[in-house]
């Protein structure tokens, strides 16, 4: 079943995520009505704050893109169908010395809101898949750019905040209008 997306304005969306400790059927059906959640709203990643969660968990899904990018599994390259959708426990992301590439970035909780946002190419992120085993990946382009994002909601950090401030200063006022909405939603 899908869930609501909770949209800029709902407090929970800069809340720090509690770590996941019990990998249990509760954290499976998470998982599989986030995968959902995302599908359904055509994205490629879904942090559990989305969904109005404050948890250290969230879900990235890329098959079906076309975009390059280049990742290590655990020391190696098994094909992104046999490990995506990826369930991601208390991820821990750091960053690879590599150039910064800017993308225009898109939020499920931002709805229609885009924005160009500079993040660093290559990443390695330590997390823990639904059953608790623990992985290591390293990816770059769009694959490392989407855990980036998705990492940043379980701290409670939005894409909105990582913009440049001309970049921001542009699309500020659809910000402020969704936040509005959001607001009125909630108290009515």
């Amino acid at each position: 079943m899908a869930l609501e997306i909770v949209h800029f304005g709902t407090p929970v969306l800069h809340q720090k995520g509690e770590p996941i400790t019990d990998f249990d059927e509760s954290l499976k059906s998470l998982f599989d009505e986030m995968v959902e959640t995302c599908i359904d709203a055509e994205g490629i990643g879904l942090a559990a704050q989305q969904i109005g969660k404050a948890l250290m968990f969230c879900v990235v899904d890329l098959r079906g893109i076309e975009i390059d990018f280049d990742y290590t599994l655990d020391g190696s390259s098994p094909p992104l169908e046999l490990f995506n959708p990826i369930g991601m426990c208390n991820p821990i992301v750091t960053k690879i010395d590599s150039p910064k590439t800017v993308y225009e970035e898109g939020c499920l909780s931002f709805p229609d809101i885009r924005g160009d946002v500079e993040r660093t190419d290559w990443i390695r992120c330590q997390y823990q898949d639904i059953e608790g085993i623990p992985h290591e990946l390293e990816c770059n382009g769009l694959l490392g750019r989407c855990i980036q994002h998705e990492v940043d909601h379980l701290n409670g950090i939005l894409f909105t905040e990582r913009m440049k401030k001309k970049v921001l200063k542009k699309i500020l006022p659809e910000i402020n209008e969704l936040r509005t909405k959001t607001i009125n939603r909630q108290t009515n």
